[in-house]
């Protein structure tokens, strides 16, 4: 390369093809705004009480699949098997309308209000989407449900927008 810049491979398993070449993050926003930090962490600990930790993942991991943040699904899909969550509900939730057959009706109506109020392209929450969860959980839960659709979507903007590393977590290092 002629710009001075080094590039690290480390070959794959079993063929010997390097991988590409592992981005540098923007920004260490954490450590330069701590206090905004911790702030979005005692609000994460808040909006995740009472809530199912099985579905509090399956919402964090959709979220993060439709906001595009590495750093977040390695983490959270990490937490998931850590917490017993099985490869191909995770796998199949990319494809949940088509793999409604792999949850609960409690967990559909959780991921398609994540996807809702994540992808707000027609600037609205759905009535038969929020009335599909309003069905599935109390007026408490649903509003806990929210703060952690929320928080989650919170985390994707920062890790997206700081272009955080995927691929170095290790299940519950944040927890």
């Amino acid at each position: 390369m002629t710009s001075g810049t080094t590039t690290e491979t480390t070959t794959t398993a079993g063929e010997g093809a390097p991988y590409a070449p592992e981005h540098t993050p923007r920004l260490n926003w954490a450590q330069l705004a701590p206090d905004v930090y911790k702030a979005m962490v005692r609000l994460d600990a808040a909006a995740r009480r009472g809530v199912d930790p099985v579905l509090l993942e399956l919402v964090k991991i959709r979220a993060s699949q439709l906001n595009h943040c590495a750093f977040c699904l390695d983490m959270h899909t990490k937490d998931a098997l850590a917490a017993g969550e099985s490869v191909e509900r995770i796998v199949q939730l990319g494809a949940w309308e088509e793999s409604r057959h792999f949850y609960t009706e409690r967990e559909l109506a959780a991921v398609e209000l994540t996807e809702a109020v994540t992808v707000l392209t027609d600037g609205f929450v759905p009535d038969a989407v929020y009335e599909r969860a309003a069905q599935q959980f109390d007026e408490a839960e649903l509003a806990q449900l929210i703060a952690c659709i929320t928080v989650i979507n919170s985390w994707n903007r920062f890790g997206v927008t700081c272009r955080m590393v995927p691929g170095h977590y290790q299940a519950g290092q944040h927890t």
